[in-house]
C-alpha cells in the first residue's frame, strides 16, 4: 500500500481515491518539491476534513470553505450586474439546495450561472464546494466547484413554505411566516459607510407558538407605519439573524410583508406578577386597573421624551408599568387586557417593583372592557380585540374578585357588600342630586357632603393634590407628602367639588 493510499484509508470524507490522488499531486507541485507524497497527502487530508460538513445545517459564515452534497429545490433567474472597472457584466443565479438537515442558498457566478440555467434540474443531487458567507438573506454559499452526484441518494426534502415562530433558527433564509401584528415601530434613518442613507423599522409578530421581532430594511421599512396592530400578515422571503442573544426575522428589498385573510391565535405566556424580581426581563399579562396621562420631559441631551404609567393586575398581584417613548402613545385604558413582552423589572417608587417597557418591549392590547366595567373585575368579559386568543390567557382567573381593585366600592362594617348603601355612605356612588349632561347621559359625580374613596395617580403634587384614575381627575385637599407619579388612595368628604381627605394611603 502506498503512502497516499495509507492516508486515504484514514480519511473520513466522501472523496474518491482518484480525486484524492489528483489533489495530492497538485499539492506536491504547488509546494515545489518541499513536501513528499506522504506529507502532501496528510496536508490534503487535513484540508478535506476541515471543509467537509456533515450536512447543510453545519454550514456557517465563518468557514473558509465548505464541501457538501445537496438536492436542488429551486433555480432562480439570471441576474446581471456591472463590475467596477470591467466592460463585461457579471452574472449570478441563486439556487436553493437542501438535504435532510436544512436548506441553503447557493450562488452560482458567471460561467457557473450559465451552466446552472442550462443544465441543472430540480431534485438533482449536486456535490458542491464553495465559500460560506453572510448573504443578503442569511447564510449563502458562493459556489467554486460543482458536479452532479447521481450515486448519492437524498430523501424527500423541501423548503418549508410557512414557518412558525418556534421553528425559526439562526441562518434560515427564504422564510415565510404568517403572524398577528402585536406591535409596530416608527421608521428610523441612519448613515451607511458609503454615505448613503438607510432606513429601518420593526414589527412584532405572534402566532400560537410564540412571538418574534421583525426588522424591516430600506424600501420595506415604511411598512411599519402602514400596518396596524391586530392585522394578520405574511412575511415573505425573510431571513433569520441574531441580536443580543435573540433571534430576529429580517426583511430586505427582496422580501415582503403582506396582509392576509387568516385567523392567527396568539396566546401570551406570562410570568405571575407576584413572582417577578428586580433585574429580570419578563413577559406579563393582566388587566389595566388605571392609566395615567402621558407626561413629557427633557433629556440631558436636550431632546424631549415621553412616558405614561399604567397599573396592571393579574390573578396574583399588580404592578406599575412605565411605557416609554412611542409606547406611551399606546391606546390602552382601564379594563383593557394587555400582554407585555420583554419588560424590565426595576426598583420603583417607595421600593415598589416597577416594570419598564422600552423600545425592545411589546405592548399588545388583547381585549377591551365596556366604559363602565371595573378595571379589576370581569376581566375576561370584553369583546376580543386584534384577533388574539382570550380563552387561554389566564386573565379571567380573577374576574369578579372583590379584592381585585382598591378603587371598588368598600364593604360595610360587617364585611359584606351593602347593596342598600345610601349615596352619602357608598364610595363612588352617585349623589342624590344627579344632573343630566348636555348629551343626556346621567352624571355620577359626587355632591357636597358625600363620603368618597378615590384611587389614582398623582399628576400634581402640593396642595391641592390632583389624582387621576385614567377616566376622572380629583382635586384632593391634604397635607400628606405624596410624589408625582405615585398611586395613592384618598378618603374623605367632598366639599365644593374637592375631596377633603381625612386619610391618604
Amino acid at each position: 500500500m502506498s503512502d497516499i493510499e495509507g492516508v486515504y484509508e484514514d480519511l473520513e470524507a466522501d472523496v474518491s481515491l482518484e480525486e484524492f490522488r489528483e489533489a495530492v499531486e497538485a499539492k506536491v507541485e504547488q509546494m515545489g518539491g518541499l513536501a513528499d507524497e506522504e506529507t502532501a497527502a496528510m496536508l490534503v487530508a487535513h484540508e478535506i476534513g476541515e471543509s467537509e460538513v456533515g450536512g447543510v445545517a453545519d454550514i456557517e459564515p465563518g468557514m473558509e470553505e465548505a464541501k457538501f452534497v445537496a438536492k436542488v429545490l429551486s433555480i432562480g433567474e439570471v441576474r446581471t450586474f456591472e463590475r467596477d472597472g470591467e466592460d463585461e457584466d457579471g452574472r449570478v443565479v441563486n439556487v436553493e439546495v437542501a438535504d435532510e438537515t436544512g436548506s441553503v442558498r447557493a450562488a452560482f457566478w458567471d460561467e457557473h450561472a450559465e451552466a446552472a440555467i442550462e443544465e441543472l434540474e430540480e431534485n438533482q443531487v449536486l456535490r458542491i464546494k464553495g465559500r460560506p458567507k453572510e448573504g443578503y438573506s442569511g447564510v449563502e454559499v458562493s459556489v467554486d466547484e460543482v458536479e452532479p452526484d447521481p450515486d448519492t441518494e437524498i430523501g424527500d426534502v423541501q423548503a418549508m413554505d410557512t414557518h412558525t415562530v418556534d421553528a425559526l433558527s439562526l441562518g434560515l433564509s427564504n422564510v415565510n411566516l404568517v403572524g398577528l401584528v402585536l406591535d409596530t415601530d416608527s421608521v428610523r434613518t441612519f448613515d451607511r459607510d458609503d454615505g448613503s442613507e438607510g432606513k429601518v423599522s420593526n414589527l412584532v409578530l405572534g402566532d400560537s407558538t410564540g412571538r418574534v421581532r421583525v426588522t424591516l430594511w430600506d424600501e420595506r421599512a415604511d411598512l411599519a407605519t402602514e400596518i396596524d396592530p391586530g392585522t394578520t400578515v405574511e412575511v415573505v422571503d425573510g431571513y433569520v439573524k441574531e441580536r443580543d442573544g435573540t433571534l430576529e426575522l429580517h426583511v430586505g428589498n427582496r422580501g415582503a410583508v403582506e396582509e392576509v385573510d387568516e385567523d392567527v391565535e396568539y396566546v401570551p405566556e406570562s410570568t405571575p406578577i407576584e413572582d417577578v424580581e428586580i433585574g429580570q426581563t419578563v413577559d406579563l399579562a393582566g388587566v389595566v386597573r388605571s392609566a395615567d396621562p402621558k407626561r413629557t420631559f427633557d433629556r440631558d441631551d436636550g431632546s424631549e421624551g415621553q412616558v405614561r404609567n399604567i397599573r396592571v393586575q393579574d390573578a396574583t398581584d399588580d404592578i406599575r408599568v412605565a411605557l416609554w417613548g412611542e409606547k406611551a402613545d399606546t391606546d390602552v385604558g382601564p379594563g383593557d387586557e394587555v400582554a407585555l413582552g420583554d419588560v424590565d423589572i426595576k426598583d420603583g417608587w417607595q421600593e415598589e417593583l416597577e416594570a419598564s417597557a422600552g423600545w425592545q418591549s411589546t405592548v399588545t392590547v388583547l381585549e377591551s372592557e365596556s366604559a363602565s366595567a371595573d378595571a379589576g373585575a370581569g376581566a375576561g368579559a370584553g369583546g376580543e380585540r386584534s384577533g388574539a386568543a382570550s380563552d387561554n390567557t389566564g386573565l379571567s382567573a380573577f374576574a369578579g374578585d372583590d379584592d381585585a381593585d382598591e378603587s371598588a366600592a368598600p364593604a360595610d362594617e360587617s364585611g359584606g357588600a351593602d347593596s342598600s348603601s345610601t349615596p352619602d355612605t357608598a364610595a363612588g356612588s352617585a349623589s342624590e342630586s344627579e344632573s343630566q349632561s348636555k348629551s343626556g347621559v346621567t352624571s355620577d359625580e359626587p355632591g357636597d357632603g358625600d363620603e368618597l374613596e378615590f384611587t389614582g395617580v398623582v399628576v400634581q403634587a402640593g396642595n391641592p393634590v390632583v389624582l387621576d384614575d385614567g377616566e376622572t381627575t380629583m382635586s384632593v385637599a391634604t397635607d400628606a407628602d405624596v410624589g408625582l407619579g405615585e398611586e395613592v388612595t384618598a378618603r374623605g368628604v367632598v366639599r365644593d367639588g374637592r375631596l377633603e381627605a381625612s386619610d391618604v394611603f
